[in-house]
């Protein structure tokens, strides 16, 4: 475990920064600052949704910042990583898992330039870092949809790996609506003073940013990923069509062959002298009927 304590400039208050704690340590945070022991299981489950809770005076909550390890990220915990933080007026305490970036940047850019005088106006601060993480993923995943588009409109052959692709897109803008829909309590309930307020307001109108951005890239994955599967069955009735026209043609054909190739002995036909000719005119005839037939119908 590493904990990081500093005090707010020209303040009594304090920030606590814990990262990956043990079970006992946090037991022995909760005692000195006196936190429920129920939102402490809260704070060491690593697969905990976004949630915001207030006891003993003290308000709690849980984000989750997205944190891109690989390329198809599947799961909440792979796409993305949990902060806890307890606060009141006196003191803010975050924990997590794994070293946050922007714990450091808050430290040396807010904290000791003076910027953060309320721990509700540090809670804003780590809100806003959290859904400022959200931000250029949305963006990329836009482009991957204009990307595919052109690859489906424009393109004759569409590479078969393509589906894998766009379902991976799919899920991950859905595993990221999800957690801005959950973080929809933390934004509402949050509890600052009446000057920090202003920043509120701008973490709420990021909120709605994002989620608009997210349900947008959402609906172009599903609206893509039908068009795609739409033409995909297409090509394959095209090719059904093609066969069914060539065997509609070629039945009554092998038909009459199928007649004449018998070689029966009373078959006063095969004694004709023009029998063969016969035959073949009969077979041009059935398919100049036959081709007539499916230009009326508009099927050729």
């Amino acid at each position: 475990m590493a904990i990081e304590t500093c005090n707010f400039s020209d303040s009594a208050i304090v920030w606590t920064d814990i990262t990956n704690p043990t079970k006992e340590e946090l037991e022995k945070v909760s005692k000195t600052y006196n936190l429920s022991s129920y939102t402490l299981i809260d704070s060491l489950d690593p697969d905990h949704l976004p949630k915001y809770e207030e006891h003993n005076k003290t308000h709690f909550f849980i984000v989750r910042i997205l944190q891109h390890s690989h390329e198809h990220e599947q799961t909440v915990r792979e796409l993305s990583s949990k902060i806890a933080v307890f606060y009141n007026s006196d003191f803010i305490i975050t924990i997590h898992r794994t070293a946050q970036p922007i714990m450091q940047e808050i430290r040396k850019n807010c904290i000791k330039n003076g910027k953060l005088e309320t721990t509700g106006g540090m809670a804003i601060k780590i809100i806003w870092e959290m859904l400022h993480s959200y931000e250029l993923p949305a963006i990329k995943l836009s482009d991957k949809i204009d990307y595919y588009e052109s690859k489906v409109f424009l393109k004759k052959n569409i590479p078969a790996d393509m589906i894998e692709g766009m379902y991976y897109l799919k899920r991950k803008a859905g595993l990221c609506k999800k957690l801005l829909l959950l973080t929809n309590e933390v934004v509402n309930s949050v509890k600052v003073e009446e000057k920090d307020l202003p920043a509120l307001q701008d973490v709420r109108d990021l909120h709605l940013k994002l989620l608009t951005l997210y349900g947008q890239v959402q609906d172009d994955a599903n609206n893509l990923l039908n068009i795609y599967l739409s033409l995909s069955a297409r090509k394959t009735n095209d090719v059904m069509k093609i066969l069914t026209i060539f065997s509609v043609f070629f039945m009554p054909l092998t038909f009459i062959a199928g007649i004449y190739g018998m070689n029966f002995k009373f078959m006063p036909e095969l004694d004709e002298k023009w029998g063969y000719p016969l035959a073949l005119l009969a077979m041009v005839i059935v398919s100049v009927i036959i081709f007539i037939w499916f230009r009326r119908k508009k099927w050729l």
